[in-house]
């Protein structure tokens, strides 16, 4: 079974509730990961995720500390997680830079994949900034210098573009999504699937390793629960994940 780490797909919520001349506050803590854990679950594989308050002081800094695992998946958390640790943030010492370790690590065998959202690729004005990192090396997509969202309320038809990929037939018969970054594919990667007129779904073999872009969510808005219902979607992740993990799809 493979070793699977989720980052991100977490946030806090702080609200402010104005009441005529009075005002008090609320917090709150989600995630958006739940249904594709339960997924992957129902595949006969465990997903571990990192909330992203955790991420800076906690996700593994070396292609040897990421060992412990087969699968790493960045979904819907920016690149300032990983970047700005607590010793470099707070101190302004120098730390192992995670995104390295990453590129390393998937190059020796690991397999990475990004999942879409406002703070995946390069996100809600460009915030999440992976484009400007490391993790380009490796992964299959090609991403904008820009706010790259593409907010699809209407639906964004799901097609197959390459049908002798492994995981394309998991993909056929996708119900529409709302919404996905917009990115290009890169030299080396297929075109497994895609939305509207963009990659949705692609691969590429880096080194020993493996990557996959997923540009949509992993859970609602972008990905809404007819998709979520949909009889494929537990298929989709568990071929995804053990695709990543070299295994048959």
């Amino acid at each position: 079974m493979p070793r699977v780490l989720l980052a991100g797909e977490s946030w806090t919520v702080h609200e402010i509730h104005q009441k005529g001349f009075d005002t008090f506050t609320s917090t709150s803590f989600d995630t958006g990961a739940d249904a594709f854990i339960a997924a992957a679950a129902q595949q006969g594989i465990e997903v571990e995720q990192m909330y992203g308050h955790d991420v800076p002081a906690k996700f593994p800094r070396t292609a040897e500390a990421l060992a412990d695992y087969d699968v790493v998946i960045i979904s819907d958390i920016g690149a300032n997680s990983f970047l700005l640790t607590p010793e470099t943030w707070k101190r302004g010492e120098r730390s192992e830079n995670s995104l390295r370790a990453l590129v390393e690590w998937t190059q020796q065998g690991g397999g990475l994949m990004m999942a879409g959202g406002y703070l995946s690729f390069q996100g809600i004005n460009a915030a999440a900034n992976f484009a400007r990192t490391p993790l380009t090396e490796v992964l299959p997509v090609d991403m904008l210098m820009c706010d790259d969202r593409v907010e699809a309320p209407e639906g964004a038809a799901v097609a197959v573009a390459d049908e002798t990929h492994p995981l394309a037939q998991l993909v056929s018969g996708a119900p529409d999504l709302l919404g996905f970054n917009e990115v290009t594919a890169g030299d080396e990667s297929r075109v497994v699937a895609t939305v509207g007129a963009h990659p949705l779904l692609a691969t590429r073999e880096v080194g020993q390793g493996r990557s996959l872009a997923w540009t949509s969510d992993i859970g609602p808005h972008w990905c809404p629960q007819p998709f979520l219902d949909w009889k494929g979607f537990a298929p989709l992740v568990g071929g995804m994940l053990r695709w990543l993990a070299g295994e048959e799809a």
